[in-house]
């Protein structure tokens, strides 16, 4: 608002067009705004955007991919063996003290992206369900009592046994495709994750967005 000789008072709307600020100057706090409601509710919701920092997963998965996963998918439908997961860690540390306005600003952070989850992340396979029985033995896996085919394994096979093991209810059995490199189901904290519990799983990986040569679905 401006002044005027007489008393009275102005807004830009009463300025002459050429002295008036531009309109995209004025709409873009809105459209910062909408954007990050937007990319929040994405993130929660739908679909998020994870990196891959290991060799775990190769070659499905090698280090540098970046992939998106479908987080509603859990929450509508049914996890089965063989769907790729990327799942919270199981055995989290003790979180720091941030307070509310705190907590509050670190959840936007991490919700645009500027912000690291206080505790990292995981990506493996999901092998067993809950009630199954799980077994490895010379490389070769068996749930329930039948051997399970795996072209997606890595070629370096990890000949150790393990198992049997039955799944308790409520929980994931999970396993690296990169089964000599992987730290997973077959080894308790802090070697591995151990089992995981169903409610920890974040979402479904899809597809691998990048680098662009290595594009596809998963």
């Amino acid at each position: 608002m401006a002044d005027r000789p007489d008393g009275e008072t102005t807004s830009s709307a009463d300025l002459p067009p050429e002295e008036q600020p531009p309109r995209g100057w004025r709409e873009l706090p809105i459209l910062l705004i909408a954007a990050l409601a937007i990319a929040i509710v994405l993130k929660t919701f739908l679909v998020q955007a994870f990196y891959i920092p290991s060799i775990s997963m190769s070659p499905t998965l090698e280090r540098g991919d970046r992939i998106l996963v479908c987080r509603i998918c859990v929450r509508v439908g049914d996890i089965h063996r063989g769907d790729v997961i990327v799942f919270s860690d199981p055995h989290p540390a003790a979180g720091v003290d941030r307070g509310p306005i705190g907590a509050a600003l670190h959840w936007l952070g991490e919700g645009i992206g500027v912000a690291q989850p206080e505790n990292e992340d995981f990506i493996k396979r999901v092998i067993g369900l809950p009630g199954d029985v799980v077994e490895l033995h010379d490389g070769n896996l068996f749930v329930n009592g039948e051997i399970v085919d795996e072209s997606y394994v890595n070629p370096e096979i990890d000949t150790s046994p393990y198992g049997p093991k039955t799944v308790p209810d409520g929980m994931l059995f999970v396993l690296g495709d990169n089964r000599a490199h992987s730290g997973d189901s077959r080894f308790d904290p802090p070697v591995g994750v151990g089992l995981v519990p169903e409610d920890m799983v974040i979402g479904k990986a899809f597809v691998i967005v990048f680098p662009p040569s290595r594009w596809g679905w998963l």
